[in-house]
């Protein structure tokens, strides 16, 4: 909730040691890891939807076993007199830090986060803005939480507090008011033995279609907050054109409801709509942001709107909103993936977004290259939001194609396939998003890829990224950790690292992972015996050949749409003579490419 100050320490004291006693008491799995996977955080959950284990914020709130147990958590939550939303006891390890965000979902527009500390030291320190505080064990604090805002606990012992969700009472506000008073009188909430106390709960869960009414609140609000990237050249007139989109949309919306209502013959219009000002909007949005948290301004609009403003019933909604089972193929860039991918697609069991999806990873500006964080294409389980996981789920059922081509609207058992050599040093991040994905690892000789990438270079054809600070010249192809120290050095060199690196951080990745989850394919083998290296992926894939497949297969595998020069034997010795002094730099990588297939059998999948 957007408050006028970062921070505010209420007039209350607890008794810390009942406190630290009940969240000692707690059963070591009453701990989960935190739903976005940061390293160091846990939670122990009090109240959440039907009082389970999950995260949810839309639905009945029940208290949980970990709550029952806790009587004095009880007393405490149930003297505040107001409703409460999710609650948690929030666990950060010694060393770890809660990264900088900003909570932009709609859950928070009108939802204030109490923080009682439990377990801390003075040396823990909490960041709003540009101010830091030390929230002391036994106190009682809210803070302004649409404000970038961090934590970080550089100390050797764990930090606990109690978090709880809460719209406030009016009596909760003055309470609040009350901070800005040195005098007010502190008031100390003992523990009462015997006394059994249940807090309020919210029962309340969102509307199949959000009201018109809400809308127009919710996008007044966003309106209010936007504005342009400083050297952003047209920013004035993407910023008008952004205003009259937003506004075009609420009064659209409000004929649909008008109209319709929230009857279930006019859900299929409301979608549409939806799917419509989401993909203009991530289109006409780029470079602008929320004047307070920097926030971009689609990223905004997709949590705090788009997210909410449809809670259909689960039958009404798209039989894939899952996304089961998805295929990613990965492979360093030139590797002979595009081939792969068309080969796969061609069955009518799959369906793509057309082709390689740049889009969807970069079309958020916060994991581009250059955002806070974001140093290379590398991305990992740590960058991954409720927000972002939402926006690529949405991106990609939005766009969906079948295997001839035509726009899907009900994807029905079709499985999803991804093939973007960016998204091959992003494995832990899909992984995170998608834990039942399936990776396809495509490797080729790196003479043949090293001397591919060279022309690739050189053709221009592949410029990912014209400037980047710290590089002379546009970059091609994807970005691994650690580019700056390419500067200056030849192109054979760099073709070498961009291998070396892509394929080495792919083996890591999927070594980290069960071995039914990944396959790997040697790209000569795809080229030597294309039925038999397919037949073994489908197997692998659980997937059967169909007809469609099947005929692809029948006939001389084409070139791909982005071969550059005709295949030919040997076609890598014409730049053999740079190729030869950078290859002990790939030895280590390229030994472990063999030992891959040797233990696997050429063209074998795990």
């Amino acid at each position: 909730m957007r408050l006028p100050r970062p921070f505010y320490r209420l007039p209350l004291r607890f008794d810390v040691e009942r406190l630290r006693a009940e969240a000692a008491a707690l059963p070591a799995g009453a701990w989960a890891r935190h739903p976005n996977d940061i390293k160091g955080n846990s939670a122990a959950r009090l109240i959440s939807v039907d009082g389970g284990e999950n995260d949810e914020v839309n639905g009945r709130m029940q208290a949980t076993p970990h709550l029952q147990q806790s009587p004095y958590i009880r007393q405490i939550l149930a003297s505040f007199g107001v409703v409460w939303s999710r609650s948690r006891l929030l666990r950060l390890a010694p060393g770890a830090i809660v990264p900088e965000h900003a909570d932009i979902n709609y859950h928070w527009f009108t939802r204030v986060r109490l923080h009682i500390p439990i377990v801390t030291r003075p040396e823990v320190r909490f960041y709003c803005a540009d101010q830091s505080v030390h929230m002391a064990a036994g106190e009682a604090w809210v803070f302004d939480n649409w404000r970038s805002h961090r934590v970080e606990n550089f100390t050797p012992d764990e930090r606990i507090h109690l978090v709880a969700d809460t719209s406030g009472s009016a009596n909760f506000w003055q309470l609040v008011a009350q901070s800005d008073n040195p005098n007010a009188q502190v008031r100390e909430v003992p523990y009462i033995a015997d006394r059994q106390l249940s807090p309020l709960m919210e029962r309340s869960k969102l509307a199949a279609v959000m009201t018109p009414g809400e809308m127009d609140f919710l996008i007044l609000d966003l309106r209010s907050e936007l504005e342009a990237r400083e050297n952003l050249s047209d920013s004035r007139a993407r910023l008008i054109r952004y205003h009259g989109l937003l506004e075009g949309f609420c009064k659209d919306w409000r004929q649909l409801y008008s109209l319709y209502g929230e009857e279930p013959d006019g859900w299929p219009e409301f979608v549409r709509l939806r799917d419509s000002i989401r993909n203009a909007s991530r289109e006409l949005s780029e470079g602008l942001m929320m004047r307070t948290n920097r926030v971009p301004a689609h990223q905004v609009l997709e949590g705090r709107v788009l997210r909410a403003m449809l809670s259909l019933p689960q039958p009404a909604r798209r039989r894939m909103q899952k996304i089961d089972a998805p295929i990613f193929i990965v492979s360093a860039p030139r590797s002979g993936s595009t081939l792969l991918f068309e080969t796969l697609a061609a069955s009518s069991q799959l369906c793509t977004v057309g082709g390689e999806a740049h889009w969807l990873v970069e079309g958020i500006e916060a994991l581009r290259p250059g955002a806070p964080g974001i140093d290379s294409n590398r991305l990992t389980a740590e960058h991954v939001s409720d927000v972002i996981a939402a926006d690529i789920r949405e991106q990609i059922l939005s766009r969906l194609q079948d295997h001839a081509g035509r726009p899907l609207r009900e994807p029905g058992e079709r499985r999803f396939l991804e093939k973007t050599p960016k998204n091959s040093l992003r494995i832990p991040f899909f992984n995170h998003i998608f834990p039942d994905a399936r990776f396809v690892f495509l490797w080729r000789d790196p003479r043949e890829n090293i001397s591919s990438i060279m022309e690739a270079w050189r053709s221009g054809n592949w410029r990912t990224y014209p400037k980047l600070e710290g590089f002379d010249g546009p970059w091609s192809m994807l970005l691994p950790p650690g580019w700056r120290a390419m500067n200056g050095r030849p192109l054979a060199e760099i073709a070498a690292w961009q291998w070396e690196r892509t394929n080495a951080r792919i083996l890591d990745d999927l070594q980290a992972l069960s071995s039914e989850r990944w396959a790997a394919l040697e790209y000569d083998e795809l080229l030597r015996n294309p039925v038999g290296a397919i037949g073994k992926l489908c197997d692998f894939l659980r997937m059967p050949v169909d007809s469609a497949l099947a005929q692809r297969l029948s006939a001389p595998q084409p070139p791909s749409r982005y071969t550059l020069t005709p295949p030919a034997a040997d076609k890598w010795r014409a730049n053999e003579a740079q190729i030869a002094p950078v290859l002990p730099s790939v030895q280590a990588t390229w030994d472990r490419l063999r030992a891959l297939s040797g233990a696997q059998g050429v063209g074998d999948v795990s």
